[in-house]
């Protein structure tokens, strides 16, 4: 019987292979080769790493509205390629991001859709997850399962990323089952979203797009913050943030130390959303051109064993919440250890070498409500415990070359992904509970033994290669990709072993886009891309099943308002994906691989800085979504033909704004910042079978914050600031898939801040 691997067998190959390139490339790219400018060219942007100009970063702020910032927010990269982050950053704009093309191309140069979520944003903001992080941006969906703090679970265009479009420092990030890492968003210097196929350059992964966190990493300067926040629901979190230069190393180490404590009950009965994360990291830089980064983070978290509430029939749901107190804490643990290295041999060619290995372990019991007779709830209980361990590295050779009036810059690369995973379960029964006092922790739950098991073992090498053509107006970008995706998986139950099942993909993705310099900072671009993703498991006959693919045909136009910080994008798209899991209809307990979904529609964004400490931020979403050959259940089990329906709990519709306003130390208001921000979805379906409508929901958060500078400057630094989200306490629910969730109820928290 198959067993999982523990080691990369791989690992030592592809680092081997990665010298062998790194050398190949730099006889094409001669390191002292000149690269010629075309006549016209596209806006400069300087992105040195670490060094960039940067806007109002830190927020607190001293006399006058002097910023205090800390150092390397939003353009701390201490690489210049792919996992260095976005560069170019004030406020809530950037004009770089590498998650598109792994170099440092301007955003209005790439051939796809990019949104960047600043540390700014994320700070005025007090982001607490990755969902929230993205509640303002264009094309994403973070409510479909109401309020759940266990997971990130997100769509993109339609297409759930959660289990293989998260990546981290530019390298996927893993999850199977339950193991799903979780990011803390206080540890990230910008989330990038990249709309569309991202399979040229990523390997495996999902039709909609992919968003990248940048970890905050060390810069050469010190600084230091931290902060007390209290909120409802007993919050209590205390975060801090310092580093700087390493004293006697004569300015070539340097350190940052990342944190959050964290002890807080949810509107959940008897559930916490308890959290410690310590990030170090550090950094040696021996000369201008060498840089090696390393990242490590360790976190413990203890959440909910689950976050439904009771359905009634007609998607109604009740306030009973279907855990239990007495059983119902996730707990869970993570690691990290990689490194980001980068060196330059000339300006002209770059070797960088992106590494990470994570660990994730959880326990996961759970409680869930089964039926309702009378005044009492039939319970029962389940109980996983889960380990899942992943190595990533990414090697990348970047070269710069001119023939004749054309720019060219090409990256090569090949990376490699291995993860093992195992489960332990069972399930068992639970006490009744008493409807009339709902007393939820006051009977004994017993565990169940865990029965069954699960392991699964994947190896994912790709090879990659890109050029980006510049002449005159024009800039060229042709991508291509060759996947080699292995897969092992093994089960047992009542300790009877399954049958264990192998299987092997292989594919070639692409991408093709072009874009034109229509005016100063207005670019019009077009792009084709394919992509793939492998499907675990086997049909009725036992033939595993064929690897989904897609394609999209996106258009749009990017405008950088010259000699302003003031960013805007319009973007319509069509996306294909076929070979879709379903059920199977001549055997309903089995599926096939042979539907297929469209998504198309089209996405407006904007954001601006129009002065320090003042941004906006504008997105609007139309979606369309539907089966294009697809089965599903009714409510008797039989399968009945969606072809044409729209994929349910996903809105058509969505309007975002998130606004700031710092008063000028001119006005008698200097030093208090208000902000506040609108979320409009409009209604989508409760099922797949659309027959019944979600409600239409427009939520608004709010932003109260104060400098303490204004008052004396002695006070530099002190800030306090009061966010409240859903600030008029919506009730609002969601179904997707015929099951409902219920959202988050108002939420407020306050923060002491002090930053040096």
């Amino acid at each position: 019987m198959p067993t999982c691997r523990t080691q990369p067998p791989r690992l030592a190959a592809i680092l081997t292979l990665g010298t062998v390139l790194a050398t190949s490339v730099s006889v094409v790219a001669s390191p002292t080769q000149a690269v010629a400018q075309p006549a016209t060219t596209l806006e400069t942007i300087s992105v040195e790493g670490g060094g960039a100009t940067r806007g109002r970063d830190g927020e607190g702020r001293g006399q006058g509205g002097a910023p205090v910032t800390i150092p390397g927010d939003g353009n701390g990269g201490a690489t210049s390629g792919g996992g260095g982050g976005p560069s170019g950053v004030t406020g809530y704009t950037a004009r770089v991001s590498p998650t598109a093309t792994k170099t440092n191309t301007p955003l209005i140069e790439t051939p796809q859709s990019v949104s960047v979520v600043t540390r700014e944003q994320l700070n005025d903001r007090n982001v607490q997850s990755l969902n929230e992080a993205l509640a303002y941006t264009p094309g994403a969906a973070t409510n479909v399962f109401g309020f759940d703090p266990r997971f990130d679970a997100i769509y993109i265009r339609g297409f759930d990323v959660t289990y293989n479009g998260i990546f981290r420092d530019g390298l996927r990030q893993s999850a199977v089952g339950l193991t799903v890492p979780r990011i803390e968003p206080y540890g990230a210097e910008a989330v990038t979203i990249l709309r569309g196929p991202a399979s040229g350059l990523y390997g495996l992964g999902s039709p909609g797009g992919i968003l990248d966190v940048t970890t905050k990493r060390p810069v050469f300067t010190r600084f230091g913050e931290v902060q007390f926040q209290a909120g409802n629901f007993d919050r209590f979190q205390g975060n801090f943030d310092f580093g700087g230069p390493v004293e006697g190393s004569d300015g070539t180490m340097a350190y940052r130390m990342t944190g959050v404590v964290r002890q807080s009950d949810t509107f959940l009965p008897g559930a916490t959303d308890d959290r410690v994360n310590i990030a170090p990291a550090f950094t040696w830089r021996p000369d201008a051109d060498t840089t090696f980064t390393v990242l490590t983070e360790f976190q413990k978290t203890k959440l909910p064993g689950t976050s439904a509430f009771f359905n009634f029939p007609g998607f109604q749901v009740s306030r009973i919440y279907q855990g239990d107190g007495a059983f119902n804490a996730f707990r869970s643990e993570q690691y990290r250890i990689g490194y980001a290295f980068e060196h330059r041999f000339s300006p002209d060619l770059i070797v960088r070498q992106n590494f990470r290995h994570y660990g994730v372990d959880g326990d996961f019991p759970y409680v869930q409500i089964d039926s309702v007779t009378g005044l009492s709830a039939q319970r029962s209980t389940g109980l996983f415990r889960e380990s899942l361990r992943s190595v990533a590295v990414d090697t990348q050779v970047e070269g710069h070359v001119a023939t004749g009036p054309v720019a060219h810059t090409l990256l090569a690369g090949i990376d490699y992904t291995h993860y093992d995973w195992n489960r332990r379960f069972g399930f068992g029964t639970a006490p009744d509970l008493d409807l009339t006092t709902l007393n939820y922790g006051r009977q004994f739950i017993a565990r169940p033994s865990l029965t069954s098991s699960a392991q699964q073992a994947q190896d994912q090498v790709g090879l990659y290669l890109q050029e980006q053509a510049k002449w005159n107006r024009f800039v060229l970008t042709l991508t291509g990709r060759q996947d080699w995706v292995s897969q092992d998986t093994s089960s047992a139950a009542g300790g009877i072993a399954g049958t264990p099942q192998s299987q092997n993909d292989a594919a070639f993705t692409y991408r093709v886009g072009l874009n034109y310099e229509l005016a100063p900072g207005m670019v019009p671009y077009a792009s084709y891309a394919t992509t793939f993703n492998p499907q675990s498991g086997t049909d009725i006959n036992g033939r595993a099943f064929k690897a989904a693919t897609g394609d999209q045909i996106e258009a749009g136009v990017k405008y950088l308002v010259p000699g302003t910080n003031i960013i805007a994008s319009v973007a319509g798209f069509d996306i294909n994906q076929s070979s879709i899991l379903r059920q199977d209809p001549n055997n309903i307990a089995n599926q096939v691989a042979t539907g297929a979904v469209n998504s198309r529609g089209f996405e407006m964004e904007m954001t601006a800085n129009l002065a320090p400490g003042t941004n906006l931020t504008l997105a609007y979403t139309h979606l369309d979504f539907t089966f294009v050959r697809q089965t599903t259940a009714d409510g008797a089990g039989n399968p009945v033909a969606i072809d044409g329906n729209s994929l349910s709990g996903i809105p058509g519709d969505t309007f975002t704004a998130f606004a700031s306003y710092l008063f000028p130390p001119s006005s008698a208001l200097s030093g208090l910042t208000l902000g506040g921000g609108l979320r409009f979805a409009n209604s989508s379906f409760a099922d797949d079978l659309n027959t019944v409508r979600n409600p239409t929901v427009t939520l608004f958060d709010a932003l109260v914050a104060y400098d303490f500078a204004a008052i004396d400057p002695k006070y530099r630094g002190f800030r306090a600031q009061i966010n409240g989200f859903n600030i008029f306490d919506r009730d609002y629910t969601n179904c997707q898939a015929g099951f409902c969730y219920r959202g988050a109820p108002a939420t407020v928290i306050g923060s002491l801040i002090y930053r040096w």
